[in-house]
């Protein structure tokens, strides 16, 4: 008798070339899951391929914001990862075509071929909140709820890992400035979350094991102040740097300078999401919409950092701690 071989369910994934994508997109080859990775320029996505078998990813070129191309990219698909995301507002790149228009358009496309959709948000999405990221990461929200009523949607804190924009961002400001500022005190609370958790939990929802038409919110087991976070950083570098706080109405001043640069470190919006703790809800914690709730243990910062921030210590990887 011949056995009939089954052939391993397509998952794409939106957005899966950038930070989390390429954890994600090794979390899915791991499980035998054949993967289309959807993203704007999959000339520079040759990095993923190695994370998987020979063809079991293939990177095709697909815009949010171009709605034939989304349809084009999902075709035979059994489930949609949608990642897609920006930090700032530049060119055609709006937070309302990006996290609204383009949630939305990956939802109905993933509708229209019957797949499972997997929506990543962010803590801190709000209907009535100041920020536009914020704002439009909700509205991106409601569009998927309105089209697929089972998607699940994943909304981590601040992700940390090897190639992050916040740790690596700041720890390399402290090789070359001996100040580092604390905007607003720097008292804003954060839970940041390991991006391989946050992979797990979006692979765990391809695998059918998380509950649809909720929202989970994802943080890590520590609730850390900016200015705690500073100091974490700076102990694992072992620099020692003075951090002075920025009263806000300075900041919103620095920003309007700062964000008419190409790739700003600080933007207004920046600084209205600056004034809302990110960190993961009491409803969210009750209701066990959480990494716990996943069966997931949250990796801590002390557990991960140092394997990637020992390049900036003053002498490398080797470099004897000085005494505290």
């Amino acid at each position: 008798m011949t056995e009939i071989l089954q052939t391993p369910k397509l998952v794409v994934v939106f957005g899966g070339s950038g930070f989390v994508g390429r954890h994600v997109v090794r979390a899915l080859a791991r499980r035998g899951y054949r993967i289309r990775v959807a993203c704007r320029r999959p000339d520079l996505a040759g990095h993923l391929q190695p994370l998987g078998n020979v063809g079991q990813i293939q990177p095709v070129q697909a815009n949010v914001r171009v709605r034939w191309s989304v349809d084009r990219a999902v075709q035979g698909a059994d489930h949609v990862v949608n990642l897609v995301a920006i930090l700032h507002e530049s060119g055609r790149q709006k937070f309302t075509s990006v996290h609204e228009f383009g949630a939305r358009a990956v939802a109905e496309a993933a509708r229209a071929v019957g797949a499972g959709l997997t929506h990543i948000s962010a803590l801190g999405a709000d209907l009535s909140a100041q920020s536009d990221y914020a704002r439009t990461k909700a509205l991106g929200e409601k569009a998927v709820l309105e089209t697929i009523s089972d998607a699940v949607i994943l909304r981590p804190s601040i992700n940390f890992g090897p190639e992050d924009s916040f740790f690596n961002r700041f720890a390399n400001m402290a090789r070359y400035s001996p100040v580092l500022p604390l905007i607003g005190g720097g008292q804003t609370k954060f839970q940041p979350v390991y991006v391989g958790d946050v992979a797990e939990a979006v692979a765990r929802s391809v695998d059918g094991k998380v509950q649809g038409g909720r929202i989970y919110e994802l943080g890590g087991p520590q609730v850390l102040t900016f200015k705690q976070c500073m100091q974490e950083m700076l102990a694992m570098i072992d620099r020692k740097r003075l951090l002075v706080s920025v009263p806000w109405w300075v900041a919103n001043m620095q920003a309007s300078i700062l964000g008419l640069l190409p790739n700003p470190l600080l933007t207004k919006d920046q600084v209205l999401q600056l004034r809302e703790h990110n960190i993961v809800s009491e409803a969210a914690i009750r209701e066990n919409r959480t990494l716990a709730g996943l069966d997931i243990q949250p990796q801590s910062i002390g557990s991960i950092l140092p394997s990637y921030l020992w390049r900036y210590r003053p002498a490398g990887q080797f470099q004897r701690k000085t005494a505290a």
